[in-house]
């Protein structure tokens, strides 16, 4: 069971990550589907080193994970439970 500082910082790590535009919108487009980092930048306009130090973020907070393709690596939101929530959030706060 988690006390409330884990619960805390839980709450700290998702804020922090949708407190940024741009991770904002990197984290909508990941919740549509896996992504590429190439295709992210070219669709939001952004430069691979802005995307990739984006992801790093979600990565550290747990909101995403990389999964290693090949000689690439795909984008997905860490747990479907998670992908579920957030979009639930966006449409209450939407409501």
């Amino acid at each position: 069971m988690l006390t409330i500082a884990s619960r805390v910082d839980v709450m700290n790590r998702l804020g922090r990550a949708m407190a940024d535009p741009t991770r904002s919108r990197i984290l909508l487009t990941l919740m549509e589907g896996p992504a590429y980092p190439a295709e992210l930048a070219r669709d939001l306009e952004l430069t691979r080193s802005n995307v990739s130090n984006h992801l790093a973020c979600l990565r550290d907070c747990g909101i995403a994970v990389a999964v290693p393709e090949g000689r690439q690596t795909r984008y997905e939101i860490a747990d479907a439970h998670l992908a579920r929530a957030l979009t639930a959030l966006v449409d209450i706060t939407l409501a």
